[in-house]
């Protein structure tokens, strides 16, 4: 994300100062700035597909895993020491209150969804993603009218954080796809993509 080429010098932030400038209003809770390894980043702001997606994609993700799950749509994921990034859907175990003192750190399910920021959410957030060992991984891509499936997370020393997914699919409107931790359930892409 950053240019660390340029010569310029960053200040990185822990996930700790980082809720600390929240907790002091120097950061509001609204504001659309997540942390990612380290670095603030600005994000993209939401365009009316993008909302209508995160919608369906919530209905559906509800739908799918059932009782003893929830979705969390846009909301922090504590990652790492320095990454605290809100992805468009995570999918967690256990109950909304479960995580009043913590935000979550393993999820079954990130999906992100992408039509401006494909590029960050594929290369920067993927291998962010894949660092953390986060087993399923998938990109709504609202540019392509797809679903990226990111799996198989392994070490990789030219990604940005030295990890990627090693396994990757793109599934077209007319397949399915099934998430690793409810592999019973079967989804249809076209239910997560605009009309045609």
């Amino acid at each position: 994300m950053a240019d660390e080429d340029s010569g310029a010098r960053l200040r990185r932030w822990t996930r700790t100062e980082y809720d600390r400038l929240i907790a002091h209003g120097v950061l509001g809770e609204d504001e659309r700035i997540e942390l990612l390894d380290g670095v603030l980043v600005v994000r993209e702001p939401q365009a009316a597909r993008h909302s209508a997606a995160l919608v369906a994609l919530e209905q559906t993700l509800i739908a799918t895993f059932g009782p003893g799950f929830h979705v969390r749509p846009q909301l922090p994921l504590a990652l790492d020491d320095a990454s605290e990034p809100e992805p468009d859907a995570v999918v967690v175990r256990g109950a909304p209150w479960d995580y009043a003192r913590a935000h979550p750190t393993t999820p079954l399910l990130l999906v992100e969804i992408a039509e401006t920021s494909l590029a960050i959410d594929r290369d920067y957030k993927g291998s962010l993603y894949a660092r953390s060992g986060i087993a399923d991984y998938w990109i709504l891509n609202l540019v392509d009218s797809v679903l990226e499936v990111y799996r198989d997370p392994a070490p990789a020393a030219s990604a940005p954080f030295g990890w990627e997914y090693c396994n990757r699919e793109r599934l077209a409107r007319q397949a399915s796809i099934s998430p690793l931790a409810a592999s019973s359930a079967v989804i249809a892409v076209a239910s997560l993509l605009p009309p045609t």
